[in-house]
């Protein structure tokens, strides 16, 4: 399938990150006197990262504010991607393909900043995009067609010239609502939602091998 522009969600697409996000939201949580509940970490996938800490502080009744939970997780999070986090495999020479084909590569994450570089710069992957847009750029998060257009108009390429590349249900829909093409990706923490992802992605993938044997 032919496009211009290659827009890529980080955390299950890209990285094999989930895990990280599993363990500081049981290490947050469990500090504050909870567990993490059933059917948490669906309601969260596609929120922004501020989004996040306002629905957590609102269900678990915490007496702190957006700003203070954001700085916490990023703090908790910050080693992991600068020196753990990985990409998954043939993420990097999919990439390198693309590249060398003329194709415009961004990122659409709900990573703020501080760690979507230092984890692509420790991947040796940064220097590859030719945009990188969090939700922190945009007031509502990717299940809303917002951050994956002006990802688009950072490339300079329509929307309907892009192929988003994706691990997660509303996130894809909020892409669909952007009129990209759709390359859903398979995570073990999306897992339910794989039919319906399925039926929504111009093609499904459970590796970017797949990809490079085209």
């Amino acid at each position: 399938m032919e496009f211009k522009g290659a827009v890529f969600d980080l955390d299950g697409t890209l990285l094999d990150s989930m895990d990280v996000w599993k363990d500081i939201d049981t290490a947050f949580l469990a500090k504050r006197g909870f567990s993490v509940p059933k059917g948490y970490a669906d309601e969260i996938l596609a929120m922004s990262f501020r989004e996040t800490a306002e629905y957590t502080i609102a269900r678990f009744g915490l007496a702190e504010q957006p700003d203070d939970v954001m700085q916490e997780w990023n703090r908790m999070a910050v080693e992991a991607y600068g020196r753990q986090v990985r990409l998954k495999p043939g993420a990097k020479k999919y990439l390198l393909y693309l590249k060398a084909r003329g194709v415009r590569l961004g990122v659409c994450t709900a990573l703020s900043q501080k760690l979507y570089l230092p984890c692509l710069r420790n991947n040796g992957i940064y220097q590859l995009f030719d945009a990188c847009i969090s939700t922190d750029d945009v007031s509502r998060g990717k299940n809303h067609p917002d951050a994956w257009l002006l990802c688009a108009a950072r490339l300079g390429v329509a929307p309907h010239d892009c192929m988003a590349f994706e691990d997660v249900l509303p996130a894809i829909q909020g892409a669909k609502a952007a009129h990209m093409k759709i390359c859903g990706v398979y995570d073990k923490y999306a897992e339910k939602d794989k039919a319906e992802i399925v039926k929504l992605s111009d093609r499904y993938i459970h590796s970017f091998c797949e990809l490079l044997k085209e």
